[in-house]
C-alpha cells in the first residue's frame, strides 16, 4: 500500500467538496448554465468506474486540484506561454511529482495503474501542465529504478517534491524515431565525460534542472548508449531559443546544447551501453502517461459539447433533438471508453512485468491518442464557430493532445512496435 501518498491524501479528500463525476462544470462552456449542468448524468463513462476505493480517492484529489488550481488559469497558460512552477511545487506537495517512485526517496509508491488515473483527471485542467508533469515522473522513475543508492537518495528527494524539474533527453536535430543513431558523445576523462552534442524538442528545456539524457560512450548503434544526469549550470551546458509552438504552450521547448560539457562520471544512471535500454524502459510508461492525458482532454470535450448541445437551439429545437449528433456523440462516448479500457489495460501488463507490456503499451498509445484526437474535433465541430474561439477550451484540448500522437514514440513507430511482435518467430 501506499501509505505515505495515502496519509497526504485523506485529509484533502475529507475536506474537499464532494464532486462527482457525473457533476462537475470544470470545462463547462459559458453558454451553459450552472443548474443544467449538474443535473446532466453521463454515468456510462464515468471514469471512476471499476476503480477501488483508494484510487477514487486519489482520483478526487487530482480532479479537484485540477479543477481550483489548474483549469482557470489554463487559457493564460497557453496565450502567455507561462510555465506555471509555482502550481507544479503544489502538485509535488500532493505526491504527484515521483508517483511510481519508492517511498523511501519522498515518491509516493503508487502503480501504473494509479498513476494512468491521475494524469487522466489533473489533464482536464490543463493537458500541456499534466503532460510535463508526466515526463518529470518518467525521469523520475528512470533514477528511481536504474540509479544506485547514493543517486537515489541525493536526486529524487527534490524531484519527487518538484523543488527540482526534470526533463528527458533523447531526439537529437538529426535522430528522431531512429533514436539508436543519436550523436551526442560522452568523452571519458579521468573521472568525468566530456559532452558534445545537442538535444531537440526538450519540454522544460532551459528551466528545469536535471536532464536525464542518452549519449553515445562507446559503438554506433544502441548498445553503445549510456545515460546520465546533467545538471542545470554545469560548465558547457547551453539552450536554444523557446519554440514556438501548436500546443504544449504551458511548458517551454528548447534544444538542449553540450560544448565540451563536463560531468562527473558518478553521474551515469547503471552501467555504460545500457542507456538505450534505459530510455525504452522509461518510455513504455511515459507513453501510457500520454495516453491518459489524451483520455483527460477527450472526456472533458465529450462533456463540453453534450452540454452545449442541450442548451444550443437551431431549427426550433436543442441540437440534442438531433439524431445524427446523437449519434456521433454516441461513438465519441464509445471510443474514449474502448481507450480508457486499452490504456489500464497496458498499465497493469507493465506494472506486473507482463511479457506483452511493450506492445500493448503502443497499442494504448496508438489508438488511445488517435481517438481522442478524433474525440476533440468532433466536440469542436459540434460548437460550430464557437469551437473555433479561444474563448471555448475544446480549440485548446484539440491543440494540446495533437503532439501526443508524435513524441515519446509516433504512431508509426507503435505501428512498428506492434508487428514486430505480431511477425516475430
Amino acid at each position: 500500500m501506499a501509505m505515505a501518498l495515502c496519509n497526504k491524501l485523506r485529509p484533502l479528500v475529507q475536506n474537499l467538496p464532494k464532486i462527482s463525476w457525473n457533476q462537475r462544470k470544470l470545462l463547462i462552456s459559458p453558454t451553459v448554465p450552472a443548474r443544467a449542468a449538474a443535473a446532466v448524468r453521463c454515468i456510462s463513462i464515468d471514469p471512476a468506474a471499476g476503480l477501488t476505493e483508494e484510487q477514487k480517492s486519489f482520483q478526487s484529489v487530482a480532479l479537484n486540484f485540477a479543477k481550483q488550481e489548474m483549469a482557470p488559469y489554463m487559457r493564460q497558460w497557453d496565450e502567455e506561454e507561462i510555465f506555471p512552477v509555482d502550481i507544479l511545487r503544489k502538485a509535488g506537495s500532493l505526491g504527484f511529482g515521483g508517483i511510481v517512485v519508492g517511498e523511501d526517496v519522498g515518491g509516493s509508491g503508487l502503480t501504473r495503474l494509479d498513476s494512468s488515473v491521475i494524469f487522466e483527471a489533473l489533464s482536464q485542467g490543463c493537458v500541456s501542465t499534466t503532460a510535463y508533469m508526466s515526463i518529470h515522473n518518467m525521469c523520475c522513475w528512470m533514477v528511481d529504478e536504474f540509479g544506485n543508492s547514493n543517486q537515489r537518495h541525493a536526486v529524487l528527494p527534490a524531484l519527487c517534491s518538484m523543488e527540482k524539474l526534470a526533463s528527458y533527453c533523447l531526439t537529437e536535430p538529426g535522430s528522431g524515431s531512429d533514436a539508436g543513431s543519436l550523436s551526442t558523445t560522452a568523452r571519458r576523462d579521468g573521472d568525468h565525460y566530456i559532452l558534445n552534442g545537442s538535444k531537440a524538442f526538450i519540454s522544460g528545456g532551459g528551466d528545469t534542472d536535471v536532464y536525464v539524457m542518452m549519449v553515445r560512450t562507446g559503438e554506433p548503434g544502441p548498445r553503445g548508449i549510456s545515460c546520465v544526469m546533467v545538471e542545470k549550470g554545469s560548465p558547457g551546458l547551453s539552450f536554444g531559443k523557446k519554440e514556438k509552438k501548436m500546443g504544449w504552450n504551458s511548458q517551454p521547448t528548447r534544444m538542449v546544447i553540450m560544448e565540451d560539457c563536463r560531468i562527473p562520471v558518478s553521474n551515469r544512471l547503471s552501467e555504460e551501453g545500457m542507456g538505450f535500454q534505459i530510455a525504452m524502459k522509461g518510455l513504455n510508461g511515459g507513453r501510457l502517461s500520454i495516453a491518459s492525458c489524451s483520455l483527460g482532454a477527450a472526456q472533458a470535450s465529450i462533456e463540453a459539447a453534450r452540454d452545449h448541445l442541450k442548451v444550443r437551439k437551431q431549427f426550433g429545437k436543442t441540437l440534442e433533438k438531433f439524431q445524427y449528433l446523437q449519434f456521433r456523440l454516441a461513438e465519441m462516448a464509445s471510443e474514449l471508453v474502448a481507450s480508457r479500457l486499452m490504456v489500464r489495460n497496458a498499465a497493469r501488463a507493465l506494472q506486473d512485468g507482463s511479457p506483452d507490456a511493450v506492445p500493448l503499451c503502443a497499442m494504448a498509445k496508438l489508438i488511445t491518442t488517435q481517438r481522442c484526437s478524433w474525440i476533440c474535433n468532433e466536440a469542436l465541430q459540434m460548437f460550430g464557430g464557437y469551437g473555433y474561439l479561444k474563448d471555448y477550451p475544446v480549440q485548446q484540448y484539440l491543440r494540446d493532445i495533437r503532439v501526443h500522437e508524435i513524441l515519446e514514440g509516433t504512431s508509426e513507430v507503435m505501428r512498428l512496435l506492434i508487428s514486430r511482435d505480431l511477425l516475430q518467430e
